[in-house]
């Protein structure tokens, strides 16, 4: 089974990931707002990618589905598109909340199933595919491996955290270590931020001491965050 790798800051084209952490500010002439309030062109992620408004390190992010990227958004825009059916559906708000599942249930056998040759995974439907996707981060950015559908509907059907998993905006974030296995509701851009610790600390052939601290700095955060059974509070 073949396995690609695709830079999460690189457009998505034909069956590569959503390349969702490609925040790329626009120029000062193609931003009105920037243009007439005479403001500094500031550096990609600094600013609003819809009104120029600058933005904090922590910021919102909307899904665009026809560039197939995340667009950095200030707080009001990022409320225009949290209702259904706003932007006609090709622009959503990717959710902030995020849940886990202490009984979630996988096996060895159906993980190897799923060609996935390392312990991290997230998993998401994409609406303009059809189908679902499964990447895992490596030193290369989010690598798809080819989901084997019959064994992902297996596992949904066991696990009611994953039956509802919003398109293209949220995804199954699991990590298999010791033995078990752990499963994350989260939001997309979650996931490509782990791909991004992986991308920046990975040395060597087994990543070095440094790379897996930061993991397991992400995955102490993320469970701070979650709530437990995933009941949900975001848009």
């Amino acid at each position: 089974m073949e396995h690609r790798a695709a830079a999460a800051s690189r457009d998505m084209t034909g069956r590569t990931p959503f390349a969702v952490l490609r925040s790329l500010a626009r120029p000062a002439d193609e931003s009105p707002v920037a243009a007439a309030s005479g403001r500094r062109v500031r550096r990609p992620g600094e600013a609003c990618e819809m009104c120029g408004e600058g933005l904090s390190e922590r910021h919102s992010h909307v899904a665009d589905l026809d560039q197939r990227r995340l667009l950095c958004t200030c707080r009001a825009c990022y409320l225009l598109f949290t209702r259904e059916g706003a932007g006609a559906g090709r622009r959503r708000a990717v959710p902030e909340d995020c849940g886990s599942d202490p009984d979630f249930v996988l096996t060895d056998q159906q993980w190897e199933a799923m060609q996935i040759p390392v312990g991290l995974a997230f998993f998401f439907r994409q609406s303009d595919l059809g189908r679902h996707v499964a990447c895992y981060p490596s030193p290369g950015g989010a690598t798809e491996s080819e989901l084997d559908l019959e064994t992902w509907d297996e596992v949904v059907r066991a696990n009611p955290l994953l039956r509802d998993l919003r398109p293209d905006v949220e995804a199954a974030l699991v990590r298999r270590r010791d033995g078990r296995f752990e499963c994350f509701r989260t939001p997309i851009d979650a996931c490509y931020e782990l791909v991004g610790i992986v991308r920046r600390h990975w040395v060597g052939f087994h990543g070095g001491e440094e790379v897996w601290q930061h993991i397991d700095a992400y995955f102490a955060d993320l469970r701070r965050r979650c709530t437990r059974g995933g009941d949900r509070d975001g848009p």
